[in-house]
Parts: structure tokens; sequence; C-alpha cells
């Protein structure tokens, strides 16, 4: 308990019931996976081959198609592409923020960039 002395009375203060301020993680989601050869992940939309890129291995800037920004070099973010093509072709790859490919299923359509397909 401090005191405080304004004037001619003196306030108490009491920190009583009061907890330290933390920073609060969510830990609950799955673990990170290792970078390196691509995964089979499947979702409600499809099965999708997936490759973690690590901020290293990116020399180029990317269009993101979750939230149509940038992904820039040196940023680590995920290349999907469908699982059941057979003969994928460089086309077909698609590179994502990890975020945006984690969350694509509860975006609605989105307004595109003047230009973009």
């Amino acid at each position: 308990m401090t005191s405080r002395t304004t004037g001619n009375s003196t306030a108490r203060l009491s920190w009583a019931g009061v907890s330290p301020r933390r920073i609060r993680r969510d830990r609950s989601g799955p673990a990170e996976p290792v970078p390196g050869p691509e995964r089979v992940e499947s979702w409600p939309d499809g099965d999708w081959v997936v490759r973690q890129v690590p901020g290293a291995a990116t020399a180029k800037a990317y269009r993101c198609p979750g939230c149509d920004q940038e992904i820039l070099p040196g940023t680590p973010h995920v290349v999907a592409w469908p699982a059941d093509a057979v003969g994928v072709g460089l086309d077909e790859r698609r590179h994502w923020h990890t975020s945006c490919w984690q969350h694509r299923l509860r975006r609605g359509p989105g307004l595109r960039r003047k230009g973009t397909a």
C-alpha cells in the first residue's frame, strides 16, 4: 500500500486485487511446420500441396491472392497449388502470406486492384 499527501489530507492507494500486466499469446494452434519439402493439406476447398518458403529464399516480390498485397523479398510465406492437378506448371502456384493462407476460408470475395484478374 502506498500513500500520497495532497494538501491537508493523505490518500491511501491500494494495489490489492491488481495483477501485473502480462503479454498473452495464443499458443493453442498447431506447431510451426518445418520449412522444406512440400506437404499435402486437406481443406474444405480441396487438397493442396503447400511448401513453406523461408524469408532468406525469396529474391523477388509476389502478390498474395488473399489480401492482394505484395509479399516483399525476404518475407517468409507459403506456396500452394491444387494437389489433384496433374502436371501443375508454375502458373498454377500461388504465393500467400502465411496468415492469409490459414484464414482464406473466412474471407469473402474482396475488391481487387485495378488491372488484376
